[in-house]
């Protein structure tokens, strides 16, 4: 006869399903809107677990944003709670494979940016993309570092949609999305490291010239050349590093 004894649940991964499982009655509208929960009590029962577990879970659902406890008279249903804002944290980008990662978002995202960018652009984002670009050339020309207008470029674009929820990722991002802000400070001698960063600004021309033409095709294909030249490069110092 077996004499193996099944471990015996913590109650912290009994208050976990029970946030799950009172979760989804607050999800499926089986606990609508200002509808109070059942007592302590009655959940006890039902769930057969302790008042501790209840009350754990109770916190939870709280401070997700689920329901509000008043005191002295039950916890109510607030609404379906809010799932934490998405962001990219800077440890996210600490090695060449996270980066790639990004880079490959951004080609997702910022492709068709740029080509809703040409046909929507108002005059104002056009002026401020110029200026962007001409901040990046004087940079390289001087040798200091052009992330915070090659970010900037980015950015305009992103407003230029019209879409709020683009500039609203980006500005999430920040100015670390730029590859070379996280990881080049010391990649290359100076003379190779302009050169490079001539040919990036190169690339922010064409972008650039294909929404001042409103030209979505052409804006699309120039940002994910832009990108994916980005990502290659990447690929290639990883590939050379392994």
């Amino acid at each position: 006869m077996s004499t193996d004894i099944a471990p015996r649940r913590k109650p912290r991964t009994l208050a976990l399903e029970l946030v799950d499982s009172l979760g989804d009655r607050i999800r499926d509208g089986r606990l609508a809107l200002g509808d109070k929960l059942p007592t302590e009590a009655a959940i006890m029962a039902e769930f057969n677990v302790s008042r501790t577990v209840v009350r754990e879970a109770i916190s939870k659902l709280q401070a997700s944003g689920l329901v509000e406890t008043r005191h002295g008279i039950g916890t109510f249903v607030l609404g379906l709670g809010q799932a934490p804002g998405f962001k990219i944290t800077p440890d996210q980008f600490s090695t060449l494979r996270d980066v790639i990662a990004v880079l490959e978002l951004r080609i997702g995202v910022e492709t068709e940016a740029a080509a809703l960018a040409a046909q929507r652009r108002p005059p104002a984002n056009l002026k401020t993309m110029r200026e962007a670009l001409d901040a990046v050339a004087a940079a390289v020309d001087a040798g200091r570092d052009a992330v915070a207008a090659d970010f900037q470029f980015h950015l305009e674009i992103a407003r230029a949609t019209q879409n709020s929820h683009f500039a609203e990722l980006m500005g999430t991002l920040g100015s670390m999305i730029i590859p070379r802000a996280r990881l080049d400070s010391v990649e290359a001698p100076n003379d190779e490291r302009r050169q490079y960063l001539r040919r990036v600004n190169g690339e922010h021309e064409s972008i650039y010239d294909a929404i001042v033409g409103q030209d979505p095709d052409a804006a699309r294909a120039a940002m994910r050349t832009h990108l994916a030249n980005s990502r290659e490069r990447r690929r290639r110092a990883q590939a050379e590093a392994g």
